[in-house]
């Protein structure tokens, strides 16, 4: 039990005598469990958690009920875990993206937008709003699901255009299969949106597929 460990060599003791970047990851998942049970402490806890898990990194996959059948983890702490572990996702790796930012080729798009939809379990759609000089106005996320022809409403994708007087527009979604490549769906639902775009005076300049594996611009291949 954590009461039979020397106070020194306690997590929360350890942290403050090593520092946080010398101590096990095990020190760092018992403080945020911070309580055990009658029959476990939070390191035993820990130490189990940690004993599923090839990689510290896949911790990143459970989700509240995953932690939560866990013996000694309750709905309070199984909700802790994976709000710690999605802020310190959110810290380390989303980038804000500033009004007036210059996103001015596919890559520089990828980079700030890998780390918010590349894990995701889902597809994610986004549209990314530019004025006339290709500076950033807004972006946002317009739908969620399967993205074929049949959920992607350009309406709304050009409704928001309009709203916000943008000259163009670049879409952006997620592969969570893990491959990049444009899918059959994809490339008719890209067409059908540029040629939208060009009755309308919006330019759609790209469309871009992110995965785990990398990105696919429909502009760098000559498809727009």
């Amino acid at each position: 039990m954590i009461k039979d460990i020397p106070d020194d060599e306690k997590p929360r003791e350890r942290l403050i005598k090593y520092g946080i970047s010398n101590i096990s990851n095990e020190d760092l998942l018992a403080i945020t469990i911070k309580t055990g049970t009658k029959s476990f402490s939070s390191k035993n806890i820990a130490n189990y958690i940690l004993s599923k898990v090839k990689d510290i990194s896949e911790l990143k996959n459970f989700s509240v009920t995953t932690f939560s059948s866990i013996k000694g983890i309750g709905m309070v702490k199984a909700i802790e875990l994976v709000s710690a572990i999605e802020l310190g996702r959110r810290v380390y790796y989303e980038k804000k993206i500033d009004i007036k930012t210059k996103l001015n080729n596919p890559h520089s798009i990828y980079e700030y937008f890998k780390y918010k939809i590349n894990d995701a379990k889902q597809e994610y759609f986004y549209c990314i709003y530019l004025d006339n000089k290709k500076n950033l106005i807004d972006y946002k996320l317009l739908f969620m699901g399967t993205i074929n022809m049949s959920i992607v409403h350009p309406r709304e994708i050009f409704k928001n255009a309009y709203l916000l007087s943008a000259s163009s527009i670049i879409c952006l979604h997620n592969h969570p299969s893990g491959s990049s490549e444009a899918s059959c769906e994809d490339e008719k639902l890209t067409d059908n949106l540029v040629q939208i775009g060009k009755l309308l005076g919006i330019e759609v300049i790209d469309h871009i597929i992110i995965s785990n594996e990398g990105y696919y611009s429909f502009f760098e291949n000559n498809k727009i």
